[in-house]
């Protein structure tokens, strides 16, 4: 198969990159709005961009009549509306079928937190709380948001953030910042409705040296 993004609808556009795009991790992202009302839902467009400083992104479609999703709202810079502050939470074994049940779709102000039963803990420096649940959490300001098609119905917006405070569990993490990948278990998101988990890992070396590696 080989065809052009323009010969395609918007879905299934979107069932390639879901579908080849894998596996992702997922940003539990918790926000606050304005007016103080809690917000929390799962963003598998998501990744680290760099530790100098220390930034990551989330990218929230627009909704079908093209308005922005929740998180959006809440986390744009203040001078766009927002609070300019939001908490990436990491999902885990543990609890994804409350960072899946976060996924629905309520209305403006109503907490997810209170639809699956999550605690929200005080963050340290941002006002959006952390999900106490979560081992390690991201508090993050907002420095800008990249808007790929204005309000056009599914269009990416890319939040980047910087990190400027970390709690991290601490049975995770040892002396050199290595966090145990084994206790964090970490849930990633495939196509569709299934997930995977972090635990089948192998070692390579970088560069040439993995070309005359035994693994298989």
């Amino acid at each position: 198969m080989e065809c052009s993004p323009e010969s395609l609808t918007t879905a299934e556009r979107y069932k390639l990159m879901i579908g080849g795009i894998v596996p992702r991790p997922i940003a539990f992202v918790s926000t606050i709005a304005p007016d103080g009302r809690l917000n929390l839902a799962p963003y598998s467009f998501f990744n680290g961009l760099g530790s100098n400083p220390m930034t990551l992104l989330f990218c929230p479609v627009n909704n079908g009549d093209g308005t922005e999703k929740d998180s959006l709202r809440n986390a744009k810079p203040r001078g766009e509306g927002g609070t300019g502050e939001f908490v990436v939470n990491v999902a885990t074994e543990a609890y994804i079928r409350e960072v899946a049940a976060a996924s629905e779709a309520l209305p403006y102000g109503e907490s997810e937190f209170e639809l699956a039963k999550l605690h929200a803990a005080p963050s340290r420096v941002v006002a959006p709380p952390r999900v106490k649940e979560s081992p390690i959490a991201f508090e993050c300001r907002t420095l800008q948001v990249v808007r790929t098609n204005g309000r056009e119905p599914a269009a990416g917006n890319v939040v980047i953030g910087e990190v400027v405070h970390l709690f991290v569990r601490d049975d995770l993490v040892s002396e050199r910042y290595h966090i145990d990948h084994e206790k964090l278990a970490a849930v990633g998101r495939m196509g569709g409705p299934r997930y995977c988990r972090a635990q089948d890992v192998f070692e390579l070396p970088r560069g040439r040296a993995a070309l005359e590696s035994d693994h298989e």
